[in-house]
């Protein structure tokens, strides 16, 4: 079958060993490509033994296709539209809550208010057993989903299995225009001047929700601003253009994007909200694309400080376009550079290893850049914070709590039992009520192993391959950590006690209930508010006199 499919994409992508000396020379290879395509496909399905699903094969032809130039170039045929443009706006028909699995499971983890949902009564924990009569354990997650969306003003009817109610519950909703909100948190840090907003993507209209955010939180006397980028992965170009313009001047050069077709710079076009006001940006990891513009622009000028880590890397920009039989293309057409010139794109899609895996840009020929007061920027490996925080990667144990169920269902169960609780910022579970969680999970096996216990496994194919008498040692070796395991709920109790507290809020105060608890425990959010606070170390990062 993998032979298949890369016989199918070498066909489709017009790959050939040899470059093309005229464009009348790229036109035949093309056409001739095509027309073997086209054989090849009635051929299969003339000839192969079994009955062949004509729109899979070719589905699997342009994916395989695609998949050789870029994650980022993508078809969408119909069926997919709406989820398609529920990313890109933002906006979707439907009810007003987000749903995960675990395992065959699908629950609510969100209610978002005053929507449907949350005025009809489901509530978070809600596991959701039929949608419209449609049992969901016979379908998949993405069909479900699809499910709860569609056209406002339709009904949906939803039954679902609630904690500590035996019986099904029928809840029924009228569909409404669903605006998933860019900007789930802004508020100000306790005892200081210095404001916090979350953006968590760049969807339309987002720069007014973050302007919205800022000015509220400059009435209430904000004098620095954090601007959390954190996990953002990106979206509209024009978006990151207007919030950059929020804090640069008229006119400035933000970014500039070089393809094929067109190559084009976008400046600011309006006066700033605030050219002064001192900002720290932070970023991670999964910080992408429209993000990266943000924070690039800003280092660039030397207007924010920029702390977290190294961002993802995603320097190429796509065009989307309505294309056959009521479809869509997303195309990657250019490469963005910020104003400094540099390209932070991390991966070379165009020049892949003879395995068919891409590499990144090696450090020895990323190329040096100067922001507006002549500090040393590179290219070719996303956004280098100015302060880099060195984290240390999550437990496994704590990762599989969370994402085997555990942390989400004792807090279904603690908020069936507790009508009320503090204030986000204040709530803590009690020595007592931790206690109630380990015991809880005593006849629980979350499944999860270790980097000690996979080594130990391999080392035990290998010994059993060499045929090493060392199976008694490696014996006591797993007897010795499954005695440390037991311990586990002491030595990582501060991170599991947190994602508890964090998911236990969210079921009394929704969205902003967890960015508030999250916000007012994040060591990150603490050394941000220190560096703005510190006024001789912000100006020595940004070389300001």
């Amino acid at each position: 079958m993998k032979r298949k499919v890369v016989i199918v994409s070498i066909v489709l992508s017009g790959l050939v060993l040899f470059s093309f000396t005229t464009p009348a020379d790229r036109l035949f290879e093309i056409a001739k490509n095509l027309e073997i395509f086209s054989a090849l496909f009635k051929e299969v399905n003339a000839l192969y033994v079994d009955d062949t699903n004509p729109n899979r094969m070719v589905r699997n032809g342009i994916d395989a296709m695609l998949n050789s130039l870029d994650p980022y170039t993508n078809y969408i045929p119909e069926d997919e539209i709406e989820d398609y443009r529920s990313l890109s706006t933002g906006q979707y028909g439907g009810i007003g809550a987000s749903t995960i699995s675990f395992g065959k499971r699908i629950v609510v983890n969100m209610v978002f208010e005053n929507y449907p949902a949350f005025k009809n009564g489901l509530k978070i924990g809600d596991e959701i057993m039929k949608i419209n009569g449609v049992e969901l354990a016979k379908i998949s997650v993405e069909e479900s989903n699809r499910l709860m969306k569609g056209q406002v003003g339709t009904i949906v009817k939803v039954a679902v299995k609630r904690y500590n109610h035996p019986e099904l519950i029928n809840l029924e909703f009228k569909r409404e225009k669903i605006k998933i909100n860019s900007v789930p948190y802004f508020g100000m840090i306790p005892d200081s001047e210095v404001g916090l907003v979350q953006l968590t993507e760049f969807t339309n209209d987002c720069s007014k929700e973050l302007k919205k955010g800022i000015q509220s939180l400059k009435e209430q006397g904000a004098k620095k601003l954090i601007l959390d980028l954190r996990g953002n992965p990106g979206g509209h170009l024009n978006e990151a253009v207007d919030i950059c313009n929020f804090f640069i001047p008229k006119g400035k050069l933000v970014v500039s994007t070089k393809g094929k077709s067109e190559q084009r710079d976008y400046e600011t076009q309006n006066n700033p909200l605030d050219e002064t006001i001192p900002i720290a940006v932070l970023i991670n990891r999964s910080s992408a694309s429209a993000s990266e513009i943000v924070a690039g622009t800003l280092q660039d000028y030397d207007r924010a400080v920029i702390l977290g880590e190294r961002s993802y890397g995603k320097g190429l920009v796509q065009i989307s376009k309505p294309f056959v039989y009521n479809s869509y293309i997303k195309i990657t057409s250019a490469k963005y550079y910020t104003p400094s010139g540099r390209c932070i794109q991390v991966l070379d899609y165009s020049h892949r290893r003879a395995d068919g895996s891409v590499s990144s840009v090696p450090d020895s020929i990323k190329k040096e850049f100067k922001t507006s007061k002549g500090r040393k920027v590179y290219d070719g490996g996303g956004i280098e914070p100015d302060v880099l925080f060195d984290k240390t990667p999550p437990n496994d144990f704590v990762i599989a709590l969370i994402r085997q169920g555990f942390i989400f269902d004792y807090a279904t169960q603690y908020a069936a039992t507790h009508p009320a609780i503090a204030k986000p910022k204040n709530f803590s579970l009690t020595p007592a009520e931790y206690q109630s969680f380990v015991n809880w999970m005593k006849d629980k096996k979350p499944q999860y192993k270790t980097k000690i216990e996979t080594d130990i496994k391999e080392l035990e194919d290998e010994a059993a391959q060499e045929h090493l008498a060392i199976q008694p040692q490696l014996d006591q070796l797993k007897q010795n950590l499954a005695e440390i395991h037991l311990t586990d709920y002491i030595t990582h109790k501060d991170a599991i006690q947190s994602a508890l507290t964090q998911e236990i809020a969210a079921r009394y105060y929704y969205e902003r209930g967890s960015a508030e608890y999250s916000i007012s425990h994040d060591q990150e959010i603490v050394k941000a508010v220190e560096v703005l606070n510190n006024s001789q170390d912000y100006k020595k990062l940004l070389h300001q006199p």
